[in-house]
């Protein structure tokens, strides 16, 4: 018997991050599990929304059925929690958590209190929340009074890529070939883009070119930021934004590439780290958040987020030492993450659940 279900998302579903990756994948899953999604669209400019924006999600969510789960995306629910107090008692409502609104780097101090106060109390009357990590789970427990039998951890997917040969350490084992090193991920503040250029900026000294693979339109004013800062150190040269890229183009840069590096400054999950290990790229990341769970240290090195000293020599080692990067490439390939389709088995476990 196919059972029924609503997915609510803020804003057009194929967004490229890794929060609308996560529920495009996990909703195009659900029907293999016996689950029939209904897709909603609860507007745009969430977690900002406009009164009249604010309202008419609220009225979508008042309108839809009582006798199915309602799963509602945290960028949205976070902050309607008059949602939840009006609906928590008659409706199936379902909270997916990929992190916590207030950990968003860049937010004034009372902004972050104001989202947190905003998200507890919109988790407060849901029936169950699902977290995309461990780690955010453990955060929605002792931070967001969300109780451990109302909480389930269902982690991205990972696809699963041909294994990648340990080519290009054999291909530039002679001369001085340059490295290719690869960044994905949004350009917003939390990503550390920042942070990234600086300690590239002392590696002049070293052959590599980075290409950075994110979204350029959410943040205008971090782009703006971050080319200014790439032209005042003489780095125009040998980095290369080319925006977000569609999955057969990013497949091609996972591919060229030869190191992954992130500074991120937090994280839920890390989907872009998990990609690349998937395809056998060693890994460059911070130790903040979720990332830490995520990578493997026989796959990657993980520094202290905004550390540029500590990211500085942690590229420095890698980039000079082609038997290091071999042996984490070599972990990366014999790491295994979960399918998509055995995480959408979790969360329809956790839709079981909930009634």
């Amino acid at each position: 018997m196919v059972k029924s279900m609503v997915f609510a998302v803020p804003g057009d579903l194929a967004t490229p991050t890794g929060g609308y990756t996560y529920d495009r994948r996990i909703i195009a899953e659900l029907p293999g599990l016996g689950w029939q999604p209904q897709v909603i669209d609860l507007g745009d400019g969430f977690p900002r929304p406009s009164p009249t924006a604010r309202a008419d999600a609220c009225a979508q969510l008042a309108g839809l059925p009582q006798d199915r789960p309602i799963v509602i995306d945290g960028l949205a629910f976070g902050v309607l929690p008059e949602a939840s107090q009006m609906l928590g008692a008659t409706h199936q409502l379902v909270a997916l958590v990929h992190h916590p609104l207030a950990l968003e780097t860049g937010l004034s101090g009372a902004d972050c209190v104001s989202l947190r106060a905003s998200e507890r109390s919109a988790l407060a009357g849901v029936r169950r929340v699902i977290a995309s990590s461990a780690t955010t789970g453990r955060l929605l427990a002792a931070d967001y009074g969300v109780a451990p039998d109302r909480l389930s951890v269902v982690a991205p997917g990972t696809d699963r890529v041909s294994p990648r040969p340990s080519l290009s350490d054999k291909q530039k084992s002679a001369g001085n070939a340059t490295l290719a090193l690869l960044a994905v991920g949004t350009v917003v503040p939390r990503k550390g883009y920042d942070v990234l250029v600086t300690a590239l900026a002392r590696l002049k000294d070293l052959s590599w070119r980075l290409t950075i693979a994110g979204d350029c339109e959410r943040s205008p004013e971090t782009v703006r930021r971050l080319r200014a800062k790439i032209a005042e150190l003489a780095l125009g040269d040998r980095i290369t934004f080319c925006g977000a890229v569609a999955p057969i183009d990013l497949e091609q840069l996972y591919a060229s590439a030869d190191l992954f590096v992130l500074a991120s400054r937090f994280e839920g999950y890390g989907m872009a780290y998990a990609e690349a290990i998937a395809h056998g790229l060693p890994v460059v990341g911070t130790k903040a958040g979720a990332i830490p769970e995520t990578i493997p240290a026989e796959a990657g090195l993980l520094v202290p987020a905004d550390n540029v000293e500590a990211l500085v020599a942690g590229l420095r080692g890698l980039i000079e030492d082609r038997e290091q990067r071999a042996r984490l490439a070599a972990g990366a390939r014999a790491t295994r993450f979960p399918s998509w389709r055995e995480q959408a088995a979790l969360f329809a476990r956790a839709l079981e659940a909930v009634g």
